[in-house]
Protein backbone atom coordinates (compact mmCIF):
# COMPACT_ATOMS: atom_id res chain seq x y z
CA UNK A 1 0.00 0.00 0.00
CA UNK A 2 3.05 2.23 0.69
CA UNK A 3 4.77 1.48 -2.92
CA UNK A 4 2.34 4.36 -4.93
CA UNK A 5 3.08 7.14 -1.97
CA UNK A 6 7.17 6.26 -1.93
CA UNK A 7 7.17 6.29 -5.57
CA UNK A 8 8.42 9.49 -5.80
CA UNK A 9 11.24 9.41 -3.25
CA UNK A 10 12.43 6.21 -4.80
CA UNK A 11 12.67 8.13 -8.15
CA UNK A 12 14.13 10.70 -6.54
CA UNK A 13 16.84 8.86 -4.81
CA UNK A 14 17.51 6.46 -8.10
CA UNK A 15 17.73 9.83 -10.18
CA UNK A 16 20.47 11.80 -7.70
CA UNK A 17 22.55 8.32 -7.97
CA UNK A 18 22.41 7.89 -11.77
CA UNK A 19 23.41 11.67 -12.33
CA UNK A 20 26.35 10.77 -9.76
CA UNK A 21 27.08 7.64 -11.78
CA UNK A 22 27.15 9.10 -15.14
CA UNK A 23 29.74 11.62 -13.76
CA UNK A 24 32.19 9.23 -12.55
CA UNK A 25 31.72 9.87 -9.03
CA UNK A 26 30.65 6.79 -6.17
CA UNK A 27 27.21 5.82 -6.49
CA UNK A 28 24.87 3.37 -4.55
CA UNK A 29 22.06 1.03 -6.05
CA UNK A 30 18.96 1.92 -4.92
CA UNK A 31 17.98 -0.99 -3.80
CA UNK A 32 19.71 -0.59 -0.97
CA UNK A 33 17.76 2.67 0.11
CA UNK A 34 14.44 0.46 -0.46
CA UNK A 35 15.41 -2.07 2.15
CA UNK A 36 15.99 0.41 4.56
CA UNK A 37 12.61 1.84 4.00
CA UNK A 38 11.29 -1.91 4.00
CA UNK A 39 12.84 -2.80 7.26
CA UNK A 40 11.46 0.39 8.78
CA UNK A 41 7.63 -1.33 7.76
CA UNK A 42 8.29 -5.27 8.11
CA UNK A 43 9.10 -4.17 11.72
CA UNK A 44 6.26 -2.53 12.04
CA UNK A 45 4.06 -4.88 10.95
CA UNK A 46 5.44 -7.69 13.19
CA UNK A 47 4.45 -5.34 15.79
CA UNK A 48 1.37 -4.44 14.78
CA UNK A 49 0.95 -8.61 14.26
CA UNK A 50 1.97 -8.85 17.96
CA UNK A 51 -0.36 -6.07 19.10
CA UNK A 52 -3.49 -7.76 17.32
CA UNK A 53 -2.33 -11.22 18.90
CA UNK A 54 -2.45 -9.66 21.92
CA UNK A 55 -5.73 -7.76 21.35
CA UNK A 56 -7.53 -10.68 20.58
CA UNK A 57 -6.52 -12.52 23.24
CA UNK A 58 -7.42 -9.92 26.05
CA UNK A 59 -10.77 -9.48 24.54
CA UNK A 60 -10.98 -12.51 24.92
CA UNK A 61 -10.09 -13.10 28.30
CA UNK A 62 -12.03 -10.23 29.30
CA UNK A 63 -15.47 -12.00 26.77
CA UNK A 64 -15.92 -8.39 24.83
CA UNK A 65 -19.32 -8.80 23.18
CA UNK A 66 -19.01 -7.84 19.51
CA UNK A 67 -20.71 -4.56 19.96
CA UNK A 68 -17.95 -3.96 22.71
CA UNK A 69 -14.99 -4.72 19.97
CA UNK A 70 -17.02 -2.24 17.17
CA UNK A 71 -16.84 0.29 19.78
CA UNK A 72 -13.18 -0.42 20.46
CA UNK A 73 -12.76 -0.14 16.59
CA UNK A 74 -14.77 3.27 16.74
CA UNK A 75 -12.27 4.73 19.29
CA UNK A 76 -9.59 3.62 16.85
CA UNK A 77 -11.22 5.62 14.67
CA UNK A 78 -11.92 8.38 16.04
CA UNK A 79 -8.28 8.15 17.38
CA UNK A 80 -6.74 8.12 13.60
CA UNK A 81 -8.56 11.04 12.69
CA UNK A 82 -7.39 13.41 15.73
CA UNK A 83 -4.46 12.19 14.79
CA UNK A 84 -4.40 13.29 11.50
CA UNK A 85 -4.66 16.92 13.17
CA UNK A 86 -1.64 16.43 15.31
CA UNK A 87 2.11 18.41 14.86
CA UNK A 88 3.76 14.87 14.53
CA UNK A 89 1.43 14.19 11.53
CA UNK A 90 1.90 17.20 10.05
CA UNK A 91 6.06 17.34 10.30
CA UNK A 92 5.96 13.97 9.01
CA UNK A 93 4.03 14.27 6.50
CA UNK A 94 6.34 17.73 5.49
CA UNK A 95 8.83 15.08 4.97
CA UNK A 96 7.36 12.68 3.08
CA UNK A 97 6.06 15.53 1.00
CA UNK A 98 9.57 16.74 -0.42
CA UNK A 99 11.50 13.72 -2.03
CA UNK A 100 14.35 16.28 -3.04
CA UNK A 101 14.08 18.25 0.24
CA UNK A 102 14.98 15.11 2.45
CA UNK A 103 17.29 14.19 0.10
CA UNK A 104 19.15 17.36 0.54
CA UNK A 105 19.09 17.37 4.28
CA UNK A 106 19.25 13.77 4.92
CA UNK A 107 21.97 12.93 2.59
CA UNK A 108 24.65 10.21 3.43
CA UNK A 109 27.36 8.62 1.09
CA UNK A 110 28.13 4.78 0.76
CA UNK A 111 25.39 1.95 0.90
CA UNK A 112 25.41 2.35 4.85
CA UNK A 113 24.39 5.63 3.90
CA UNK A 114 21.38 5.07 1.95
CA UNK A 115 20.25 2.18 3.76
CA UNK A 116 20.29 5.01 6.56
CA UNK A 117 18.79 7.30 4.65
CA UNK A 118 15.96 4.51 3.65
CA UNK A 119 15.39 3.64 7.01
CA UNK A 120 14.91 7.38 8.06
CA UNK A 121 12.62 8.01 5.16
CA UNK A 122 10.62 5.30 6.40
CA UNK A 123 10.55 6.13 9.74
CA UNK A 124 8.88 9.48 8.50
CA UNK A 125 6.30 7.50 6.84
CA UNK A 126 5.49 5.35 9.65
CA UNK A 127 5.51 8.63 11.43
CA UNK A 128 2.90 9.90 9.42
CA UNK A 129 0.89 6.76 8.35
CA UNK A 130 1.06 4.47 11.05
CA UNK A 131 -2.71 4.83 12.73
CA UNK A 132 -4.17 4.81 9.15
CA UNK A 133 -2.59 1.32 8.81
CA UNK A 134 -4.18 0.44 12.43
CA UNK A 135 -7.46 1.26 11.17
CA UNK A 136 -7.38 -1.84 8.96
CA UNK A 137 -7.73 -3.94 12.07
CA UNK A 138 -11.81 -2.36 12.85
CA UNK A 139 -12.34 -2.24 9.15
CA UNK A 140 -11.06 -5.57 7.95
CA UNK A 141 -7.26 -6.70 7.68
CA UNK A 142 -8.41 -8.04 4.15
CA UNK A 143 -10.93 -5.96 3.48
CA UNK A 144 -9.70 -4.39 0.04
CA UNK A 145 -11.78 -1.73 -0.55
CA UNK A 146 -10.40 -0.33 2.80
CA UNK A 147 -6.91 -0.86 1.70
CA UNK A 148 -7.16 0.76 -1.32
CA UNK A 149 -9.20 4.00 -0.03
CA UNK A 150 -6.18 4.22 1.86
CA UNK A 151 -3.81 3.78 -0.48
CA UNK A 152 -5.22 6.28 -2.70
CA UNK A 153 -5.70 8.47 0.94
CA UNK A 154 -1.83 7.90 1.72
CA UNK A 155 -0.78 8.63 -1.89
CA UNK A 156 -3.15 12.10 -2.10
CA UNK A 157 -2.03 13.59 0.91
CA UNK A 158 2.14 12.73 -0.04
CA UNK A 159 2.01 14.08 -3.52
CA UNK A 160 -1.01 15.94 -4.27
CA UNK A 161 -0.07 19.75 -3.93
CA UNK A 162 -3.40 20.14 -1.69
CA UNK A 163 -2.33 17.03 0.37
CA UNK A 164 -2.82 18.77 3.79
CA UNK A 165 -6.64 19.31 3.07
CA UNK A 166 -6.49 16.01 1.98
CA UNK A 167 -5.41 14.91 5.49
CA UNK A 168 -7.63 17.07 7.18
CA UNK A 169 -10.59 16.17 5.13
CA UNK A 170 -9.65 12.22 6.28
CA UNK A 171 -9.29 13.00 9.70
CA UNK A 172 -12.84 14.82 9.97
CA UNK A 173 -14.37 11.87 8.01
CA UNK A 174 -12.28 9.42 10.40
CA UNK A 175 -13.66 10.68 13.44
CA UNK A 176 -17.55 11.26 12.34
CA UNK A 177 -17.43 7.60 11.42
CA UNK A 178 -15.91 6.57 14.51
CA UNK A 179 -18.63 8.48 16.41
CA UNK A 180 -21.53 6.73 14.65
CA UNK A 181 -19.65 3.48 14.95
CA UNK A 182 -19.37 4.21 18.93
CA UNK A 183 -23.28 5.39 18.25
CA UNK A 184 -24.07 2.09 16.15
CA UNK A 185 -21.30 -0.91 15.91
CA UNK A 186 -23.66 -2.42 13.38
CA UNK A 187 -21.61 0.01 11.13
CA UNK A 188 -17.98 -1.32 10.94
CA UNK A 189 -18.09 -4.03 8.20
CA UNK A 190 -16.25 -6.44 10.73
CA UNK A 191 -19.01 -6.49 13.10
CA UNK A 192 -20.61 -9.69 13.43
CA UNK A 193 -23.03 -10.23 15.81
CA UNK A 194 -23.18 -13.56 17.04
Amino acid sequence: MMFPAVAPMVLAFHQVQTARRKQGRAFVSTWIFVCGYMAVWAAAGLVAYGAALTGERLADLAQWSPSTAARFGGVMLVWAGVFQLTPLKAVCLSKCRTPMGFIVTSWRDGGGGALRMGITHGLYCLGCCWLLFVILFPLGMMNIAAMALLAVLIFAEKTLPWGHRVATLAAVLLIAYGAMVLFSPVLLPTFMDL
